[in-house]
C-alpha cells in the first residue's frame, strides 16, 4: 500500500465477532493482532489445538451457509411455484366457464335447426323457387356456415388451453414437491452443522473460547492486512449512488441484530437476507440468495467498487456483504454472530457485484 493511506491506518479495531465503528475518511479499515495467552488449565489446548479447532468450525459453519442458500432458493422457487399454481388455477376456472357457454351456444343453434324442421339451412335453400329467396338464402347459409366454423374452432381453442394450463399446473405441482423437498433437506443440513459447531464450541472452556475468538480476530486481521498491503485501497475511489446510499443506510441500522439462517428482518438476518432486504428499501429488488446474487448481478472490478456494491465471498458464492468504503463491509457472518462491520479483505473475494448498475 502507497504512503498516502497505508499511513493513515492508525485505528485499530475489531473486525470479527464486534460492532465496531467506520474509521475516519480515508482510514483504511484495519483490526488488532491479538496475541494468544497460555490456556490456565489443568491440561493446557495448545494454540495448534485451538486453531484446529478454528478450522473445524469454519468448516462447519460453511457447509451450514451453504445449506442456507440452498434452503433461501428452494424457499423462493417453491413460494414462484405456489404462486403459479393459484395464478393456472384460475385460468382453468375461466376456460372451463368459457367452455360451457360456448357448448350453450352450439347447444342453441342445434335447437334451432330441430324447430325449423330439422333440415339444414343447405337442404331448406335447395327447395326454394324463389330466385330472391334463395339468394337471400344462399347468404345465410354462409353466414351460418362461418358461425358454425367459427364456434367450433373456439370450443377446440378453449379445450386445447383448458389442457395445456391442466399440464402446465401439473408440471409446477411436481415441481413445486421437489423443492419442498430440496428445503426440508437443505433445513436438516442447516440444523445439522449448527448443532455439531455449537457441540464443539460447547466443550471449551470459557479461556479457551476466549482464545479462539482472538485466533478468529487474527486470521481476519492478516487477511485484511495482506488486502491492504497490495494498494487495493488506493485505487477504490467510488463514490455511492442514491440508491446506494439508502442500502448503506438500511444495513448499518441493522448492526447488532443476531443472524438468524433464513431470516430476511426484521428482527434477525442471513448475510443474503440483509443484502437482499437493503436494497428492496432502496427499491432495487435483487435475487435472495448469495449466489443468485453472483449469477445475476453486474460484475465490476474491485478497484472499482463503491458504497452498496455487494462482495460475494468464497469460491461456491457462500457468503455475501456490503461494501460500506474505506476498506470495510457490513454482514450478517453466522450463527451465534450479529450483524457486524469487518474488513472487506477479510474473506477470500470471489467477485463484486453491483445491484444498480
Amino acid at each position: 500500500m502507497g504512503a498516502g493511506k497505508r499511513g493513515l491506518v492508525t485505528v485499530a479495531v475489531t473486525v470479527v465477532c464486534a460492532v465496531t465503528v467506520l474509521a475516519a475518511p480515508g482510514t483504511a479499515f484495519a483490526a488488532p493482532a491479538p496475541t494468544p495467552t497460555p490456556s490456565a488449565s489443568a491440561t493446557p489446548v495448545t494454540n495448534k489445538d485451538l486453531e484446529a479447532v478454528r478450522t473445524q468450525l469454519d468448516d462447519l459453519y460453511h457447509d451450514a451457509a451453504v445449506a442456507t442458500d440452498q434452503y433461501n432458493a428452494a424457499e423462493e422457487a417453491a413460494d414462484q411455484q405456489s404462486a403459479a399454481i393459484v395464478a393456472l388455477a384460475k385460468k382453468i376456472v375461466k376456460g372451463q366457464e368459457k367452455l360451457a357457454e360456448l357448448k350453450q351456444r352450439a347447444g342453441a343453434a342445434a335447437a334451432a335447426q330441430y324447430r325449423s324442421g330439422g333440415l339444414p339451412d343447405e337442404a331448406q335453400l335447395m327447395l326454394s323457387d324463389d330466385p330472391e329467396d334463395f339468394l337471400n338464402g344462399a347468404g345465410r347459409v354462409l353466414q351460418g356456415q362461418r358461425a358454425t366454423k367459427g364456434l367450433l374452432a373456439e370450443m377446440t381453442r378453449a379445450q386445447q388451453d383448458l389442457e395445456q394450463y391442466a399440464e402446465d399446473a401439473s408440471a409446477q405441482w411436481t415441481k413445486l414437491e421437489a423443492n419442498r423437498k430440496a428445503k426440508a433437506a437443505a433445513k436438516k443440513k442447516v440444523k445439522k452443522r449448527i448443532a455439531a459447531a455449537e457441540e464443539l464450541e460447547s466443550k471449551l472452556e470459557k479461556e479457551e473460547k476466549e482464545r479462539l475468538a482472538r485466533l478468529e480476530q487474527q486470521a481476519a486481521y492478516k487477511a485484511q492486512t495482506a488486502w491492504l498491503d497490495s494498494g487495493i485501497l488506493d485505487e477504490i475511489d467510488g463514490k455511492a449512488s442514491a440508491q446506494g446510499k439508502k442500502a448503506v443506510a438500511y444495513a448499518t441500522a441493522q448492526i447488532g441484530k443476531p443472524y438468524e439462517w433464513g431470516a430476511e428482518g426484521p428482527g434477525s438476518y442471513d448475510c443474503s437476507g440483509l443484502t437482499s432486504q437493503a436494497w428492496a428499501s432502496a427499491g432495487q429488488p435483487i435475487p435472495r440468495t448469495s449466489q443468485e446474487q453472483w449469477k445475476q448481478l453486474k460484475k465490476v472490478d474491485v478497484k472499482d467498487m463503491r458504497p452498496g456494491d455487494l462482495i460475494i465471498y468464497n469460491s461456491d458464492a457462500s457468503h455475501v456483504a456490503m461494501y460500506l468504503g474505506d476498506g470495510a463491509i457490513v454482514h450478517a457472518p453466522r450463527p451465534g454472530r450479529t450483524v457486524t462491520i469487518a474488513g472487506a479483505g477479510s474473506m477470500p473475494i470471489l467477485a463484486v457485484v453491483r445491484p444498480d448498475a
